[in-house]
């Protein structure tokens, strides 16, 4: 059977005539295969990249909301180190971009076929949706507190204005594409490092050693506290790693890519994660960012500053999210160009911040969202990493992109072994889940028989990988396929 390499909503694989990849113009690609021409990255630019959306009050306000679940400052110093670590899964979920030239719910097309993978890439586009929600709620809760701040009070239509206004802010970066988030990132990154120098010289100037000698929560809260850094973390972004990292030339060193996305990522996390934790300790008075509030470590008059910063913050990260919410759309196989995409994503945005703000309940919305992705996103993580070392790093990138037929279609679309493993991976992590004040609440029955710890990550990654290996490895011919590896090695041959 001949290849099609045509994509739903993208036009065909192959460059069209004139495209430019440049910075500051709208970025005509979507899920196409990037030809070598334009893969102009270099790591330390995607380290960059990592770093600019990641320095961000967000995560200085996830260090402070750990310590609400009555951890002392050790152990959520641990928790934050320990959580940090797992940014090595974006790393990992970052290798393949530079193989295939292409994001990451089309290379999933290759463990899952192309059918299949719509069900995860369904899960994936409403977890960028989520984060992009909690975003866009954070910057329309921030300006109305600068409003309050100097004595103005905001009504209603004011707020829907301020939702439209943030929602179209907010389409800016992603419509113009790759090329100009890098570079804004970068340069942004610069000016965020000094301000959380500045943030930390304010809180260690209040911190003393009393404030260590508190008494903590259970293993089993620990636990808890653990899944919510890491869902926010390394795990909550391994969807988004090859987005970004398929502009970087196929010879980049693995390794390179690895940790430029790593450390990229994960060090800045660590730093306001653990400054977050710090300045819950010497104050009590908040700045209500959110219901729950950030504190107001630093002096009144950086109150405004602060505040400013952290809108342009949240825009940087809402950003990385938007775009890839953009190109699963694509994978989707919905015909519709890339920056068609994000006008949607966007507008299902401010729709959703609307409700959520006028009538819904943040705080338990958010915390259920955080720990229920995780159940999808671990064993799917496991699955394409399984998948990916069973082929020895090999795709065909022809047939990922094919509408139809190729090396990667199975049976009517579906490879039935990954399919398998996801649904078992999923139940395992709701077996092992503690999310009992959120929403909807539920508490897994081993998490139960544990003392309500959680584990949810951890099973779900490793039923989901390990299951995959045997029934696309050592037991394919159950569906009478070829294994994974002789798909690897057909793709290594010439085209």
């Amino acid at each position: 059977m001949a290849r099609d390499t045509s994509l739903p909503g993208a036009g065909p694989a192959a460059a069209p005539a004139g495209h430019e990849y440049a910075a500051f113009k709208i970025e005509q690609r979507g899920i196409d295969l990037i030809p070598d021409d334009e893969r102009k990255q270099r790591p330390s630019g995607l380290g960059w990249l990592w770093a600019g959306a990641v320095f961000n009050v967000e995560f200085f306000f996830y260090g402070t909301l750990i310590m609400l679940f009555g951890l002392s400052v050790w152990q959520a110093v641990v928790c934050v180190v320990v959580g940090n670590l797992f940014y090595a899964l974006l790393g990992f979920a970052s290798i393949q971009g530079p193989l295939t030239g292409t994001t990451a719910f089309m290379i999933s097309r290759a463990p899952f076929g192309k059918n299949a993978n719509r069900s995860v890439g369904l899960f994936n586009w409403v977890t960028q949706v989520g984060f992009e929600i909690e975003g866009v709620y954070f910057v329309v809760a921030t300006v109305i507190l600068l409003f309050l701040h100097y004595g103005n009070t905001i009504g209603t239509p004011a707020k829907i204005v301020l939702i439209i206004v943030a929602s179209a802010i907010q389409m800016l970066m992603p419509l113009f594409g790759h090329a100009t988030i890098s570079k804004l990132l970068r340069w942004l990154a610069y000016v965020f490092i000094v301000l959380t120098v500045v943030l930390g010289v304010f809180i260690f100037q209040r911190l003393h050693l009393s404030h260590f000698h508190v008494a903590g929560a259970s293993w089993a809260v620990w636990t808890t506290a653990l899944v919510l850094i890491i869902s926010v973390g390394g795990l909550g972004w391994v969807e988004n790693g090859n987005d970004y990292s398929r502009y970087m030339p196929s010879d980049t060193p693995k390794m390179r890519t690895f940790w430029a996305a790593t450390i990229g990522g994960g060090v800045p996390s660590l730093l306001l994660e653990l400054l977050g934790i710090f300045a819950f300790t010497v104050t009590t008075k908040t700045v209500g960012i959110t219901q729950i509030g950030v504190p107001q470590a630093f002096p009144t008059w950086f109150v405004v500053p602060f505040l400013i910063f952290a809108i342009i913050q949240l825009f940087c990260i809402n950003t990385i999210d938007l775009y890839s919410s953009g190109v699963t759309l694509q994978a989707l196989g919905i015909p519709i160009k890339r920056w068609g995409a994000v006008i949607i994503d966007t507008v299902v945005v401010a729709v959703i911040t609307y409700f959520i703000l006028f009538h819904g309940k943040f705080s338990s919305d958010f915390a259920g969202f955080l720990l229920y992705i995780v159940v999808w996103l671990a064993p799917w993580f496991g699955i394409l990493m399984v998948d990916y070392l069973l082929r020895r790093g090999r795709y065909d990138r022809d047939a990922l992109a094919a509408g139809r037929g190729g090396l990667y279609w199975r049976r009517g679309g579906i490879h039935w072994p990954a399919v398998i493993a996801q649904g078992v991976g999923m139940l395992a992590a709701l077996m092992w889940i503690d999310a009992p004040t959120a929403y909807p609440s539920y508490v897994g029955p081993l998490s139960s028989r544990t003392d309500g710890a959680d584990f949810s990550w951890l099973i779900g990654i490793v039923l989901g990988a390990g299951l995959y290996w045997l029934l696309a490895g050592p037991l394919h011919g159950l569906f009478g396929e070829r294994s994974v590896q002789e798909e690897g090695e057909l793709s290594a041959l010439p085209q």
